[in-house]
């Protein structure tokens, strides 16, 4: 996968097409990589593989190459592998696949380009799929509640394809496909090619040509979780102090309306919290003073300076230095691999009920009973 980085990249217009001043200033500040992404590229790398091979490419096996490798990582791009397979299938006998697929979108974002994990094209589909290795944030292939829209991302991709493509295919829709296996998340979003260049016009050039300029108003939403400055937006800030300061003053205490109007809001409230502490910190060791603070040197927990000459020495002294148990369910299943911990633990494994949690209506779990009520209402 290439190095070079649009400004206005597909993955991230989520974000500016929202808060268009947010694209220079993420621009200007260096990319961390976390071993999230650094895992992810990983992941990506070996989908690539399994699909050109499937796809009958001679290709060589990167594994060994990989900074991170393990048996959910190969499951999960088997799995992907198939996916992408039955969706050419699927998507008509003259359907091609196209892997890694470097896409240009120029035409409605300056300098916009990315590159698709899957492109699928035929005479009647124009089909994106989109691996995503995460289990942190489920990722939808349709738009925010309400849009008429997808994804902006895949929209982005999609763009980028009918640019290459729209010269040998006729297609008139266009499905946008999310293939998430770590949050067993399968989601696919479908539109014509009227709508979505309807989108580029109306939404994507306008918003690209304010983010180019920095130019437009800053607005908090979901996407700050991905922003550099999410820890000290001023905007963001507003609206989450916003919900802090929420007053209730018809009685003392909340009702159970009042508490479902805060609940929705609480995680994006932690979660700026967090972002502010983990930004005061990165200032305050870089130097920056922060006004009524200091660094202190944290808890830290005792360790073996060498863990193999530790267990020699109390060997040496008569004492057995390791504490045998079996492995957890999540290690044991990496070991086996998900067809083989069945086959061998099936029989073996019990899943007691979960603890209750409060989640919005629109939740695919079912509704929670207790152990009680389940025997009262089995007799």
């Amino acid at each position: 996968m290439p190095d070079k980085h649009a400004i206005l990249s597909a993955s991230s217009s989520n974000r500016w097409t929202h808060c268009t001043p947010s694209a220079l200033i993420n621009a200007k500040l260096p990319d961390v990589q976390t071993t999230y992404s650094k895992e992810g590229t990983c992941a990506h790398t070996l989908c690539e593989y399994l699909l050109k091979k499937a796809l009958g490419y001679t290709v060589r096996d990167p594994t060994e190459d990989l900074e991170y490798y393990d048996a959910e990582m190969q499951e999960c791009a088997e799995k992907y592998r198939d996916f992408c397979m039955d969706s050419l299938a699927e998507d008509g006998p003259d359907a091609k696949a196209y892997v890694e697929q470097h896409l240009d979108y120029s035409r409605w974002v300056k300098d916009g380009f990315g590159t698709g994990d899957c492109v699928i094209v035929s005479d009647k589909v124009l089909h994106i799929i989109d691996f995503k290795y995460g289990r942190g944030v489920e990722v939808p292939a349709s738009g925010e509640d309400g849009s008429q829209y997808g994804n902006t991302q895949l929209m982005c991709y999609a763009l980028g394809a009918l640019d290459t493509f729209e010269c040998l295919y006729s297609f008139d829709t266009v499905k946008l496909s999310i293939f998430q296996p770590r949050m067993s998340h399968y989601d696919t979003f479908t539109m014509s090619k009227a709508k979505l260049l309807e989108w580029a016009e109306t939404v994507l050039r306008p918003k690209a040509e304010l983010a180019c300029q920095g130019a437009g108003e800053f607005e908090a939403g979901d996407w700050c979780r991905f922003c550099k400055i999410s820890g000290t937006c001023k905007t963001r800030a507003d609206v989450q102090l916003a919900i802090a300061r929420a007053e209730f003053r018809e009685a003392s205490v909340m009702s159970p309306s009042e508490l479902a109007e805060l609940l929705p809001k609480l995680d994006d409230l932690i979660t700026w919290a967090n972002d502010v502490k983990e930004a005061a910190l990165q200032e305050a060791t870089e130097g920056t003073e922060i006004p009524g603070f200091k660094l202190v040197e944290g808890r830290s927990v005792r360790t073996y300076r060498d863990k193999v000459q530790a267990a020699e020495a109390v060997k040496r002294a008569g004492y057995d230095p390791y504490d045998r148990q079996i492995l957890g369910i999540g290690k044991m299943q990496k070991l086996l691999g998900a067809e083989k911990f069945d086959e061998i633990l099936g029989p073996y494994i019990v899943k007691p009920k979960g603890k209750p949690t409060l989640v919005p209506e629109s939740d695919r779990r079912p509704e929670w009973s207790s152990a009680e009520q389940d025997f009262k209402d089995a007799g």
